[in-house]
């Protein structure tokens, strides 16, 4: 646009028509003025676009998510899915999810072949959007208090995925909580949980899941899986360490593989 606009504007000097052809020639005001002019322009523009969600940044809304702390195990769920589908193969004809924003989740899993997925919403989903609220109504996702028994058999799902729930417990509620998820799970059971120093959004945790979560370290997690009876399935999480290898995918969580109570 600036281009045309110098070139019209020259052509207007050039025919004696421009009144004030004497200033744009000279060096010492406006051409300065008029460089600096531009560059602004060009900030504002560059600026603008970024922000509408079209530019360099609106395509990256995890990066950006986790730069302003609000960082989501739910979102590295998504991204695993096919290193998760490498690594269980047929296990995973009949998955559960359970976190926040499941809907997402099951969604994705749905897209694969011969796949069926269902989902547990553990907290409040008043913003959930008409293709979210069509799911519940199907009783496809369910909203339930994990910190109660699950409204499902034993061995009802061949695999159970967890994510961004099991932060938000305390002992005292995971001692009930993940006994359950492993015993509504034939194979395998598959947990997503934050490292220790990732941060979310406070105001946001304490208005939705009404406390912090609490990033415990691997060490922790695995006393507590022991103390719980539940195992490592080792095959499981070997393969996915070969597949996630292979497509060089790097987890930003730290993803648990459990063999299911027996």
């Amino acid at each position: 646009m600036s281009r045309r606009q110098v070139s019209s504007t020259r052509r207007l000097v050039d025919t004696g028509n421009f009144p004030f052809s004497g200033a744009l020639h000279s060096k010492s005001r406006s051409s300065p003025l008029l460089s600096v002019g531009l560059i602004l322009l060009g900030a504002f523009l560059l600026i603008a676009y970024a922000y509408s969600g079209h530019g360099i940044f609106g395509g990256n809304k995890e990066a950006l998510s986790k730069v302003e702390g609000d960082f989501s195990c739910t979102l590295e769920v998504q991204r695993a899915i096919p290193i998760l589908k490498k690594a269980y193969g047929d296990s995973m004809h009949k998955v559960l999810h359970v976190g926040p924003d499941t809907c997402s989740v099951v969604s994705e899993l749905l897209k694969e072949e011969e796949t069926e997925a269902w989902g547990v919403e553990p907290y409040d989903i008043e913003d959930a959007d008409a293709k979210c609220k069509s799911a519940i109504h199907k009783g496809i996702v369910r909203v339930a208090d994990i910190k109660f028994p699950l409204p499902y058999r034993s061995k009802s799902f061949s695999m159970v995925i967890v994510s961004d729930a099991l932060d938000y417990l305390s002992p005292k509620y995971l001692n009930r909580t993940l006994p359950e998820l492993a015993r509504v799970a034939s194979d395998g059971l598959v947990i997503f949980a934050g490292y220790p120093g990732q941060q979310r959004a406070k105001v946001a945790e304490l208005s939705k899941f009404g406390r912090p979560a609490k990033m415990r370290s691997s060490t922790w997690w695995i006393r507590f899986f022991v103390q719980t009876s539940l195992e490592e399935n080792e095959a499981a999480s070997k393969k996915f360490e070969q597949a996630a290898t292979k497509r060089s995918y790097k987890p930003a969580c730290q993803v648990f593989h459990l063999n299911p109570y027996h």
